[in-house]
């Protein structure tokens, strides 16, 4: 025991890892102390035992480490910042200009950036409203009145813009991807109470249930676990040096290729997505026009954790945002030219544009794999739970997926710091 917290205690040791690793615990228990700091006006009583038997708002609840349960000013989470970093992938995507400005290194990688935020603002305030309009349907909001209206909506808004600070400041002077790693302590907070919830009401029969979900549990995190640390292994040579009369003889080492280069960006990009039409369709149901009426209806009746469309759209979203996101992260051009520029190159593949099309049909084939993989964890606990009849299934296994990914994301930066500094002894294996 004592040699797997060995790094951190030697860690310790070091002043520039040391403030680090005291600037993440600051900022997570700044936000766990922002998780309690309610929006006023609402029955919390009442919207508890609302979220006990509303398994979609229980799913959110989850997400944001219990925020929703006490309504506090960060009860939309990091979900409108998520939002707004999909649409401006898509945009960079699609406008020359946007496509432009990413690829000017880390400058435009920050204008990219305040974009994003710029836009999460416009988005924070819609779902501020739908979160509004939806409690007061549900009669957890008494008065009405603009001034009311406003308070909700500025409160929340500026929750998830005091959300995006505390990721970005946690990104850069602490351990790990800040924003990843909130939404890791928001799950961790919540999920206990779930569980335990569930555990307290369950009978003989369905502790039985709940081994199957234990056993299910070690099951997917294995899985996670497998498909992170997996490595497709292309060797690389370098060509034979000539030293005055004598040749040196060519050296050979291995280009690592990740079987999910994404890491949990996928699962946290796709649960942010298909947790929409539920809720766009929780506030459409209450709306007075009866067409709008049934289009929500439909929507929060097809997209339950437990339906086909929501599993299906769900493994549908893991699998493209696994593509997606790791053709932005992976260049197979860059890495063909850098290898050439350094007289490397793979046996049997000309440098350049041939090594490039090598790795990219490689990429594919490895990352296709990896996607269907992490797809299918996504989705299992959902079939498990029909199965069973646990709905704490679902929320455990979505829960299960992103904490073990943003665990093994931020150990390897851990790791990665110790290894820059070179630090003797610090990894024990």
């Amino acid at each position: 025991m004592s040699n797997i917290f060995q790094p951190i205690l030697n860690a310790f040791k070091i002043p520039e890892l040391r403030l680090k690793l005291l600037i993440t615990a600051l900022i997570i228990v700044i936000y766990r102390i922002a998780a309690y700091v309610p929006v006023a006006g609402v029955d919390l009583t009442q919207l508890r035992s609302i979220l006990q038997g509303n398994q979609f708002l229980g799913l959110i609840d989850i997400f944001t480490g219990g925020t929703l349960a006490n309504f506090s000013i960060i009860s939309l989470g990091l979900n409108p910042y998520i939002n707004a970093s999909i649409i401006m992938q898509l945009l960079t995507m699609v406008f020359p200009r946007l496509e432009a400005i990413s690829k000017e290194g880390e400058q435009g990688q920050q204008q990219i950036n305040q974009y994003t935020r710029l836009l999460a603002i416009p988005l924070a305030i819609l779902q501020a409203i739908a979160m509004f309009v939806l409690l007061r349907n549900q009669g957890l909001i008494q008065a009405f009145n603009p001034l009311q209206i406003l308070t909700v909506v500025i409160g929340l808004a500026t929750g998830t813009i005091f959300l995006m600070w505390l990721g970005e400041l946690l990104t850069e002077y602490g351990i790990g991807n800040g924003i990843s790693l909130l939404i890791f302590v928001g799950i961790v907070a919540r999920a206990p109470v779930v569980l335990f919830q569930t555990a307290t009401v369950a009978d003989r029969q369905q502790m039985l249930q709940l081994v199957i979900f234990a056993a299910l549990a070690v099951l997917i995190t294995a899985g996670i676990v497998f498909v992170n640390e997996a490595r497709r292994q292309i060797m690389v040579q370098y060509a034979r040096r000539f030293t005055g009369n004598r040749t040196a003889s060519a050296n050979f080492t291995y280009l690592p290729l990740r079987l999910n280069q994404a890491g949990v960006i996928p699962i946290i990009f796709a649960v942010s997505l298909v947790l929409l039409p539920a809720f766009l369709g929780q506030f459409m149901s209450q709306l007075s026009q009866l067409p709008l009426q049934s289009i929500g209806r439909f929507l929060v009746a097809n997209f339950q954790s437990s339906s086909l469309i929501y599993n299906a759209t769900y493994f549908l979203l893991v699998l493209g945002f696994t593509f997606f996101y790791t053709a932005i992260i992976f260049n197979p051009t860059k890495i063909a030219d850098e290898m050439k520029k350094y007289g490397s190159f793979v046996p049997g593949i000309r440098p350049g544009s041939a090594t490039a099309a090598y790795l990219n049909y490689i990429m594919l084939r490895i990352t296709l794999a990896g996607a269907l993989f992490l797809g299918s964890m996504a989705v299992l606990p959902s079939v498990i739970s029909q199965m069973t009849g646990i709905s704490t299934l679902v929320l455990g296994g979505t829960s299960i997926l992103i904490v073990v990914s943003v665990i093994l994301d931020t150990a390897k930066q851990f790791e990665s710091k110790l290894i820059e500094r070179n630090y003797e002894g610090f990894l024990h294996r």
